[in-house]
């Protein structure tokens, strides 16, 4: 049996991985900074599909959260053959209306834990000529929409270079957009969704299943739906300058993902 290593698995996508993989005969670990629930989520996926769930609690805005999920991945004689970097968040204001820290906050999250994670795991993964990793990246990182659009690039461009370099080696790497997905992220940031039109919400669990199957074909870049497909084909035609005032208001009327 092999084994995923799940981020922010306790809820919305990285819980939708988690109840698919197990569902699939994998071995998990679940991660995430809320011990309880990890707890909680790791007895019913054993319980419903006969899996191992480890848990590991890890806040990935820290360094000592980042350092020991990277410990687990290079463990040589666990190893784990699928990483599902999930774990994020989003800021509710414009720019310059949240504070540093916050911002810098998001970045670690979005941008260090990705590269370090990443790094540990695929290195491990290369010696052995297999494994697979998918950076939960948004439609937001194809469109100027401040730091968190901006943090969600970074790991799409990423993931793509990354991938490249590692081609023939057995690992593959995908970026993964979703678009509106019904999950906490938006009532922890603090942001209504009550005006989000009710086709621009997407199924976690139809998403990440969309997912899987991008990531076996070998795809580098997931948008698992036909309407953000569409959506995003618009986007490469429209000017960057219109682009940038279209998602400046529908970004402070919707919020990033």
């Amino acid at each position: 049996m092999t084994t995923a290593l799940i981020t922010g698995s306790t809820a919305g996508i990285g819980a939708a991985f988690a109840r698919r993989l197990a569902s699939r005969g994998h071995n998990l670990v679940l991660v995430a900074r809320d011990t309880a629930r990890l707890h909680e989520q790791a007895t019913e996926l054993h319980d419903r599909h006969g899996i191992e769930a480890e848990v590991l609690t890890a806040d990935l805005s820290t360094e000592e959260g980042i350092a020991a999920v990277e410990e687990r991945l290079g463990d040589r004689t666990h190893p784990v053959d699928l990483l599902v970097n999930n774990a994020g968040f989003g800021n509710k204001g414009r720019y310059l209306e949240v504070s540093m820290a916050d911002e810098l906050t998001m970045l670690k999250v979005h941008v260090e834990a990705v590269l370090r994670l990443s790094s540990a795991a695929a290195g491990s993964m290369r010696e052995r000529g297999r494994g697979g990793i998918v950076n939960v990246a948004s439609v937001a990182a194809f469109v100027p929409r401040g730091t968190y659009g901006a943090s969600k690039a970074w790991v799409v461009q990423f993931t793509q270079g990354a991938a490249r370099d590692l081609a023939g080696s057995g690992v593959r790497m995908m970026a993964l957009c979703p678009g509106f997905v019904r999950t906490e992220f938006h009532q922890r940031a603090g942001m209504g969704t009550d005006n989000i039109p009710g086709w621009m919400w997407l199924d976690a669990d139809k998403l990440v299943a969309a997912a899987l199957d991008d990531l076996a074909r070998g795809r580098t870049v997931s948008i698992p739906d036909p309407r953000y497909k569409a959506l995003m084909g618009v986007v490469k035609l429209t000017p960057r300058g219109l682009l940038g005032g279209l998602s400046s208001r529908t970004g402070r009327k919707y919020g990033p993902r």
